[in-house]
């Protein structure tokens, strides 16, 4: 199943529910008036778009109604999608030039965060990229055993220590099998708990200099790990973490079990941090690259035949 329609599938819910919506809004309209606009940004907070981000998109839709002279139904839902593709797009590529490249994945428990790694290795691996693993959340043993098994389904190395271990000494050593082994890429599952906002500070603060001291030229990705579903929760979420990390893009899963995929835009929009992943599905491609223009032609595109 190619790219368009991989992501079409997994935003059924949330099309369903938006298009549905915009079109009997539209429904039986001679001209664009007010009513039609209030009723589209309800329909984008009730998306889970955000306030703020909805009131943007209906202004740029008056402006772009007003100024191209937009009547019929089919103009003003080209001209929606085309808006939410220039929101959501900038900052989606992965900048990891260097070889070694090295991503941190951050998230709390039940977001996706080691079935996202085990995902992306899979898919580095299939480009052709040598790629190794490290489990420095070691604050739960099944975190460490969970990230075991996705490397073996992806086929790549793996370095752990025992529960509790220093995380920033598991990176270390996952920074210096990777350099011995001409990894391209290097992943580290790192900790993902809140309650603590210092400790955890201080965590990936150590995790920075062991980095910067070993690989002082490498390109580094810090990806935060968050669940669709939860809506403006998980923009919350983003919120708090954001706080405590340096975070330079968002993975986004469980985006094909959820009417709620307007959040892309809130996160993209609100909190200005760019989304990398989305994950459509179960299987283990079903992670895919952030692509603007493919995710706004599968929340406004009409059910499409699928493969």
């Amino acid at each position: 199943m190619g790219l368009f329609k991989r992501i079409n599938k997994g935003l059924k819910k949330t099309r369903d529910s938006m298009t549905g919506a915009i079109n009997a809004a539209l429904h039986g309209k001679n001209e664009i008036d007010d009513e039609f606009y209030e009723d589209l940004e309800e329909i984008l907070v009730m998306a889970d778009v955000g306030v703020t981000t909805a009131e943007e998109i209906v202004e740029k839709l008056r402006d772009a109604v007003f100024k191209k002279g937009l009547r019929k139904a089919k103009d003003v839902k080209e001209e929606i999608k085309s808006i939410v593709a220039d929101l959501l797009s900038g900052g989606e590529e992965l900048d990891m030039i260097t070889v070694p490249s090295v991503i941190l994945v951050i998230g709390v428990n039940g977001v996706g965060k080691t079935t996202s790694i085990g995902k992306m290795a899979a898919m580095f691996k299939a480009e052709g990229k040598k790629v190794i693993l490290g489990a420095a959340d070691t604050f739960r043993a099944a975190a460490i055993d969970q990230l075991e098994i996705w490397a073996d389904r992806a086929g790549v190395d793996i370095v752990k220590h025992k529960e509790g271990a220093d995380p920033a000494a598991v990176v270390f050593d996952t920074i210096a099998a990777g350099k011995a082994r001409n990894a391209d890429i290097i992943i580290c599952d790192t900790a993902g708990r809140l309650h603590n906002k210092k400790n955890l500070m201080e965590e990936l603060a150590k995790i920075y200099r062991v980095i910067d001291r070993q690989l002082p030229y490498a390109d580094r990705e810090i990806l935060l790990v968050l669940d669709a579903t939860t809506g403006q929760n998980a923009v919350n979420q983003a919120k708090e973490f954001k706080d405590v990390a340096e975070i330079t893009g968002i993975i986004l899963t469980k985006l094909d079990g959820t009417a709620k995929g307007g959040v892309v835009l809130a996160i993209k929009n609100d909190l200005k941090v760019p989304v990398k992943f989305i994950g459509v599905g179960e299987g283990i491609d079903d992670l895919r690259p952030f692509n603007p223009k493919a995710f706004a032609e599968g929340l406004f595109e009409e059910d499409q035949d699928e493969e």
